[in-house]
């Protein structure tokens, strides 16, 4: 991911410093624990040795893959160097026991996943705090009138914390996928070729990755397969596509015909090049554009599942892209989102306004019910609503002063005889709607990150 779009904490997971350091420890560890074991030949005091002297540098790694063409390689012949530099002419090197009975995928693999946890962890903070964010700033709203929206048309009152309690539960789905993708991608293999531990004793697997924090392959051929990458992948997938939904209505409060909601201007900044009055959404679109990424990359770790027999590399170059990639996109993007909803601005005056702006018609659904509680047919009740209810549309529609919902049904001499004025008093009341919104809220209580 470029630097525009990566956050240090996140872009440090993916460096190639942090993965050569868990690549080191790996095999620090599988030296430990064949030294335990006691079979292979190599000491306690060797593995001491190793654990006291096993270093790297990326530029020397990267020069001797010049040559090898084959990364693995580079770097054991590189941790030799730094293994046997001190150890006395005419003496065995103890690097020999590096990487004794293992395959590069025992140690890529096991590696990545160790990475993934990582990342994940991050991810999960994420979601954590920008989620207490979306709970906070609900209970903040909860009295606040505003007028809910299907199709983008006005439906019926809500109030505006409805909406940031909407975004806290889908956060919370998000954190109870990325946990069990954790779960799924918490997983190392060090059984050698194809699986079978042909050259090196379960023990070993069972040692290092108790130490690293992850479970045992139960049975691995020579790669982890790859649907527990496509699991975090599409969980990331879905997470952004979250992201996503909430930036889209941000964008959507912030249009000048709507203007409820937008996210913080800043000191300074500037809109447009060429439109000074410009407040544009761009923070929101951001999120929008690079959720499309991160959802393509799913695309990528599903493709990634199906390998040729035990093991082929196909999946390999396109999964270094794709996870680094949509782990940083996707932290970047929890840290817009978390400026953006923290700091959103809202216009409660504006939402009244709104909620106004289509003079009544908002309360047709009322009228229906009580239309049809006083003895009329649904279908009779209907008619009479509707016909009175396209009349304001066309007045709306033609930006004509017309009557408002209310003064055509009390011209309707059906209606009117059916509604009295307090009837209608009653009807026309936006919190008539709301009577069992604190249901809402208090289950809203009971979330927890």
């Amino acid at each position: 991911m470029i630097n525009r779009y990566t956050r240090p904490e996140m872009g440090r997971i993916w460096e190639l410093e942090n993965k050569f350091a868990i690549w080191k420890e790996i095999e620090v560890l599988a030296c430990e624990a064949q030294a335990e074991l006691g079979v292979s030949g190599i000491t306690k005091e060797e593995a001491a040795w190793i654990r006291a002297h096993a270093d790297f540098t990326v530029a020397e790694i990267d020069e001797i893959e010049k040559v090898t063409n084959h990364d693995v390689i580079a770097f054991t012949t590189c941790m030799a160097k730094y293994i046997d530099a001190e150890v006395p002419e005419g003496a065995e090197p103890p690097s020999r026991w590096v990487h004794y009975g293992m395959t590069s995928s025992d140690l890529g693999d096991t590696a990545l996943s160790y990475q993934i946890t990582q990342a994940v962890d991050i991810i999960l903070a994420d979601i954590r705090k920008l989620g207490e964010t979306c709970k906070r700033r609900a209970f903040e709203f909860k009295e606040t009138l505003c007028v809910g929206r299907t199709h983008g048309i006005h439906a019926e009152p809500m109030t505006f914390g409805m909406k940031f309690g909407s975004w806290a539960w889908a956060l919370h789905r998000a954190q109870v996928r990325m946990e069990q993708a954790r779960e799924v991608a918490a997983t190392g293999a060090i059984s050698g070729a194809v699986g079978t531990y042909s050259s090196i004793d379960p023990f070993v697997e069972r040692y290092v990755c108790e130490r690293m924090g992850l479970a045992p392959d139960p049975l691995s051929t020579q790669v982890l397969a790859r649907d527990r990458h496509a699991q975090v992948m599409t969980a990331l997938a879905v997470c952004a596509s979250t992201l996503e939904s909430i930036a889209m209505q941000v964008r959507l409060l912030q249009q000048s015909d709507v203007i409820e909601a937008e996210e913080p201007f800043t000191k300074g900044q500037k809109g447009s090049s060429a439109m000074p009055h410009k407040r544009n959404p761009i923070t929101a679109e951001r999120v929008c554009g690079l959720s499309r990424v991160v959802k393509s990359n799913a695309q990528v770790a599903l493709d990634n599942v199906a390998l040729w027999f035990e093991r082929d590399i196909s999946h390999s170059g396109a999964e270094r892209v794709a996870l680094a990639d949509s782990f940083t996109a996707l932290d970047y993007m929890f840290g817009k989102m978390q400026w953006m909803l923290d700091g959103l601005q809202t216009y409660p005056a504006k939402m009244e306004q709104n909620l106004w702006r289509t003079r009544g018609l908002i309360f047709s659904s009322k009228v229906l019910l009580a239309l049809v509680d006083t003895g009329i047919s649904r279908e009779d009740a209907y008619v009479i609503v509707q016909r009175n209810a396209m009349k304001v549309w066309e007045d709306i529609q033609n930006a004509v002063d017309g009557p408002t919902y209310r003064e055509r049904l009390e011209a309707d001499e059906e209606a009117a005889s059916a509604l009295p004025p307090e009837k209608l008093d009653e009807i026309f009341d936006p919190w008539d709607f709301l009577t069992r919104k604190d249901e809402v809220f208090k289950r809203l209580e009971g979330l927890e990150f």
